[in-house]
This record gives structure tokens, C-alpha cells and sequence, in this order.
């Protein structure tokens, strides 16, 4: 009976890296899609999204069905209550690829983002991919230490933000104000899922040592090794 008890624990476990892959993979198609305005590739990841909703709806109530079954208690309690709002983060994490890609949607056939901001978006796109790609790695390894790292690394996606709003400050701007509406609103979504991404690592942080992740980064010696 508990051999099946820990199973479904790590069926959840599962499920939250299957749903880190898929908003990964739909952040960087996304990105494809906006920059390149790709059309079909677009409407692939504004698709694809339902079945992140299907998964954390699964996840759900699989992690409910948990807590009234066996009334965890102590770590395993942790898993499953972290595990909801893990599997909330990364589902937001897919709606905000998702609103990407219907940005490139409304603005095909032309792309929303100006030639001199290609470089820039690019490089927000792929470190939002790679933020996520090591959320997932959290979980399946629960490192602590590799958790901790992630909020030092999103510190280059805020900086790629700022970048934006220097562009769109300056009096050289020359591409309207839609334009810059689309740019200020495809930064805040690639901070916002990066910010997810961190979300997610710090929750497994608390799920692995029971303390939160900014107590345990002002403890002297934390996260020398990450």
C-alpha cells in the first residue's frame, strides 16, 4: 500500500517536469513564431497549451484525491501541498507562451518586433528556456543548491528588460507607439515567466529543506556551491 502511496508521489513529480518540458519548448517555438512571424508555428503553441491545462488539471486532482486518501504528514505533506502551486506556476508559465504567440498572431504577416530588437528578444527567449529547462532539473533533482542559482540567473533576464524600456525611451524610437505597446508587453512576458521559472525552484527549495529559499540564502555558507 505505501509502495503505491510513493508512486503516485512521484507520478506528481512527473507530471510537473512533463509540464516544465512542454512550457519550454512552447516559450522558444513562441519566440520562433514572433520573430520570424510564423503564422502556423504560432497557432501550434496557442493549441498546445490545452493539454498544460489538461496536465495541471490531472496533477490537481490527483494531489486532492492524495490528501484525502492518506492524509499525509511531515515531508510527504510538503510534496503534495508544493506540488499544487508548482503545477499553478508552470501552467501560468504556458499561458504567458501562449500570449506571445497570439501577439505574433495579431501582427502577421508582419513580425511585432522591429529589426533592431531581434537580438534582444532572442536572447530573452532562449534564457527564458534555458530558466525553465532548469526549474525541471530542480525538481527531478531536488538541488538545493542549483534552486538557489536560479534567481542569480533571472537577474539577466531583468537586465534584458531594461534593455527594452532604453529602446523604447529613446528619442530616437521611430517605430509608433503600437509598436512599443507590443514590445513593453512582450517584456513583461518573458519576465513574468521567468519569474515562474524561480518560483518553481524556490518552491522545491521548501519542499527539500522546509525553510524558504530567501531565509536559507542569508544563511553564512549558502549556496557556495551553486
Amino acid at each position: 500500500m505505501r509502495d503505491a502511496y510513493h508512486e503516485e508521489l512521484d507520478s506528481i513529480s512527473e507530471g510537473l517536469v512533463e509540464m516544465g518540458r512542454l512550457v519550454g519548448s512552447a516559450i522558444g517555438r513562441a519566440t520562433t513564431a514572433i520573430l520570424d512571424a510564423d503564422l502556423k508555428l504560432a497557432e501550434s503553441v496557442i493549441a498546445a497549451d490545452a493539454k498544460v491545462d489538461d496536465l495541471q488539471r490531472d496533477l490537481e486532482a490527483r494531489a486532492i484525491a492524495l490528501l484525502a486518501r492518506q492524509q499525509p504528514v511531515a515531508t510527504d505533506l510538503r510534496i503534495v501541498v508544493t506540488s499544487l502551486r508548482m503545477s499553478a506556476d508552470l501552467e501560468r508559465s504556458g499561458d504567458l507562451a501562449q500570449h506571445v504567440a497570439k501577439l505574433a498572431r495579431l501582427r502577421f504577416p508582419e513580425s511585432a518586433v522591429p529589426s533592431d530588437l531581434h537580438s534582444t528578444v532572442l536572447e530573452m527567449g532562449q534564457l527564458a528556456q534555458r530558466l525553465m529547462a532548469k526549474a525541471a532539473e530542480v525538481i527531478i533533482t531536488k538541488d538545493v543548491d542549483l534552486a538557489l542559482q536560479l534567481e542569480q540567473d533571472d537577474d539577466a533576464m531583468d537586465l534584458l528588460h531594461r534593455t527594452l524600456f532604453q529602446h523604447l525611451m529613446d528619442d530616437r524610437w521611430q517605430h509608433g507607439i503600437e509598436t512599443a505597446v507590443d514590445v513593453t508587453l512582450l517584456g513583461r512576458y518573458y519576465e513574468r515567466f521567468a519569474d515562474h521559472a524561480v518560483s518553481v525552484a524556490k518552491r522545491v527549495v521548501y519542499l527539500v529543506t522546509g525553510e524558504h529559499a530567501d531565509e536559507i540564502a542569508q544563511t553564512p555558507g549558502a549556496g557556495e556551491n551553486a
